[in-house]
């Protein structure tokens, strides 16, 4: 099944309790009111500190950062569902003061470590949703573990990814060279490349927050997870996960190409598919009240009165 979707909650309406979910997010308002109102916590996962916030009320719906974000990268689209779930996120290990040692992780390890973190929270079932990489520790997860989840969105997503042999030997050096993505040449430039196609709807504050997100992850832990993408192949796996998934499919997605959309769909059992229209591949920035609508139809579709 597929769906196409085009653009359409502050956080309320003026005097009421209820969400307004007519209004365009404002991404300043959305971080303050999470700085506000989101529990913060750490989680030792026996690998690393995990840094967590929880917002909301509601089921449980768990976010899982991509590549180069954190768990602030979904200030938005968590200030929009909040009313209506438990919005969990939290941050990817990356070494800087969480004891983790990125050298020897493996992607299993991370798919422990959410379940470790669900183990923490005392959540015995949830729906999960993953961004890009994050969509890979979604789908390794529901498989170790699938009685923790009852139903699971793909945003961006994968099963496998190899890389350029350029890529591949760029990512083997910079795993052992100091310092944070933003140090190198020409980083920020290529980023800026996406800002007129993909933010030109945004204010410019949500572009700037997404560069200082990318910019500001250490290089090792960058270039680990670009090398542990290039190794990885999920779809052995994929038949086994009878869940309800649907994907999230950016219409403009130049990073994640329709093969991997198809070969996820290809392979999961019971997967349907949401197209955002003029969108690429992080919605959340450029596109979180059409996701946040996603996201409330596949999982609560009588919230959405």
């Amino acid at each position: 099944m597929t769906t196409m979707l085009a653009p359409t909650c502050p956080l309320s309406h003026e005097g009421t309790d209820q969400p307004d979910c007519s209004r365009r997010l404002v991404l300043h308002e959305c971080l303050e009111a999470l700085e506000q109102r989101a529990e913060l916590g750490i989680v030792d996962t026996g690998r690393y500190r995990c840094r967590f916030v929880v917002w909301g009320k509601g089921p449980t719906l768990v976010l899982i950062p991509g590549m180069g974000t954190d768990s602030r990268a979904f200030a938005m689209l968590m200030a929009r569902l909040s009313p209506f779930f438990r919005c969990v996120s939290y941050d990817l290990p990356d070494g800087r003061g969480d004891g983790a040692h990125l050298m020897s992780y493996r992607h299993c390890d991370l798919a422990g470590d959410l379940l470790a973190l669900l183990d923490h929270l005392a959540l015995p079932q949830c729906a999960v949703l993953g961004s890009s990489f994050g969509a890979t520790i979604a789908l390794a997860a529901i498989h170790a573990q699938p009685h923790r989840f009852s139903r699971a969105m793909l945003q961006g997503g994968f099963a496998r990814r190899p890389l350029a042999p350029a890529e591949v030997l760029a990512a083997s050096f910079a795993r052992f060279w100091p310092g944070n993505l933003g140090d190198l040449p020409l980083v920020e430039r290529v980023l800026s490349m996406k800002a007129e196609a993909e933010f030109a709807g945004r204010e410019p504050e949500v572009w700037r927050f997404f560069v200082e997100q990318n910019l500001t992850i250490p290089l090792q832990a960058f270039a680990l997870r670009a090398l542990m993408i290039h190794r990885l192949d999920l779809r052995p796996i994929l038949p086994t996960i009878r869940h309800p998934v649907m994907l999230v499919c950016g219409d403009r997605d130049t990073l994640v190409g329709k093969e991997c959309e198809r070969e996820l769909m290809n392979g999961l059992p019971t997967a349907a598919r949401a197209d955002i229209e003029n969108c690429g591949h992080v919605p959340q920035f450029t596109h979180p009240e059409v996701l946040a609508e996603v996201v409330r139809h596949f999982l609560a579709p009588a919230a959405c009165g």
